[in-house]
């Protein structure tokens, strides 16, 4: 039992414990109910510790620091809480409806950031209609409506906030556990930019397409690098076009067992599946070392020439691949047989393949076969076992 003279924050803490040990489900949506009331009263007790000033005696600047280091939060979500509670205080209406439960804190919080944005034109906010809308809408609407409200009321604050919000942009690239990790912030054209270009290469493409939307968005982006780099009308850095660079050896490029791993430029090491498929339509440069000093360096040469390019493009309109509809501009040229297994480079030999169909055949496992005029796909659990070749003859494809 809680005793005489118990604090109400020790009552409620005695009441989430007796909660916390039932043996029945409660209704989802009457707990989230509570949450939020409770998060409107943690809101109303940062700003009345901002009054107090109880930030600064424990060195802090701000009371968002403050909060997000004794209550373990982050500051953004501090400062959130800040700026509920203090915009709560002129807005009794609102303030009301979420002690009640009739809206979110999500809703109200979307509410108090648009009165700190608007100032003192804030007076153009109908505390009334604002509840109606956070009844009938989802947050994401709400911040809709908010944001063109913002706009028609402030619209130089709007600007404003714009572009310190663009001094925000930024992309980081890093390598972790044999992958590239990106992370970002991006200014709204250049975002819905990317969005529309990425969108139009991520759908499925086939009935054998299993890739998760997230997959596909992704390979979606790594087609548009690969397609600005083909085209060659990127700017020259140290002289060359931006291209990626592979290091390996015969043995390598062969896969034959115990060959030095391949690398890319960085360092980074990759299968031999890849690099034969980066060998289908590379350029490749011969270097010859002697105990690791390099005694000869080759001429470039295209593994296609470019009158063989075209003859493929002359032959087919896009991806050989069973109802991919990539053009003939956005595939790479595969190996029937492959080039590394002394495939030879003919239209016979060629299929255009798109970025996700080339892949899906070096390092996924299917296998392509010419039978006739007609070219097999076959996946990796029907894949045709190859047979050792005798002397003179090439190998399968």
């Amino acid at each position: 039992m809680v005793g005489v003279g118990v604090t109400p924050l020790a009552k409620l803490q005695a009441a989430v414990r007796e909660f916390q040990a039932r043996e029945e489900r409660v209704d989802t949506k009457g707990l989230r109910q509570v949450i939020d009331v409770l998060e409107g009263e943690f809101a109303t007790e940062v700003r009345e510790s901002q009054k107090a000033g109880e930030h600064l005696s424990g060195g802090h600047i701000t009371a968002a620091s403050w909060i997000s280091q004794t209550c373990g939060m982050s500051v953004p979500s501090a400062f959130d809480r800040v700026c509920v509670g203090k915009q709560l205080e002129s807005m009794p209406m609102v303030a009301g409806a979420l002690s009640r439960g009739e809206i979110g804190y999500q809703a109200a919080s979307v509410i108090c950031h648009l009165r700190d944005k608007l100032g003192e034109k804030a007076a153009g906010l109908d505390e009334e209609q604002w509840i109606g809308f956070a009844r009938q809408h989802s947050i994401k609407d709400l911040n809709w409506i908010a944001d063109h409200m913002r706009y028609s009321l402030d619209p130089d604050g709007f600007e404003r906030d714009s572009e310190e919000n663009y001094e925000e942009r930024f992309l980081h690239i890093s390598q972790m556990n044999g992958m590239y990790h990106l992370s970002g912030v991006m200014d709204p054209e250049a975002g819905a930019a990317l969005k529309a270009a990425v969108d139009a290469l991520a759908k499925r493409l086939g009935q054998d397409d299993s890739r998760t939307p997230k997959q596909r968005r992704i390979d979606a982006l790594s087609e548009i690098v690969h397609k600005a780099l083909d085209e060659g009308k990127l700017p020259e850095r140290n002289g060359a076009r931006p291209h990626v660079n592979v290091n390996t050896t015969l043995e390598a490029l062969k896969g034959e067992l115990g060959a030095a791993a391949s690398e890319l430029e960085p360092g980074m090491p990759i299968s031999s599946k890849t690099v034969q498929r980066l060998a289908c339509d590379g350029t490749l440069s011969r270097v010859l070392k002697a105990d690791s000093v390099v005694v000869d360096v080759g001429r470039a040469t295209r593994a296609i020439s470019p009158p063989m390019h075209r003859a493929l493009k002359a032959h087919h309109r896009g991806c050989g691949w069973p109802g991919c509809d990539r053009p003939i501009n956005w595939t790479t040229p595969h190996h029937l047989e492959f080039w590394s297994r002394g495939g030879p480079t003919n239209l016979r030999n060629l299929l255009p393949l798109c970025y996700y169909h080339h892949r899906l055949v070096h390092e996924g496992g299917w296998q392509v076969l010419r039978v006739g005029e007609e070219v097999r796909f076959i996946p990796p659990d029907r894949v045709i076992a190859r047979r050792v070749r005798d002397p003179g003859m090439r190998w399968a494809a």
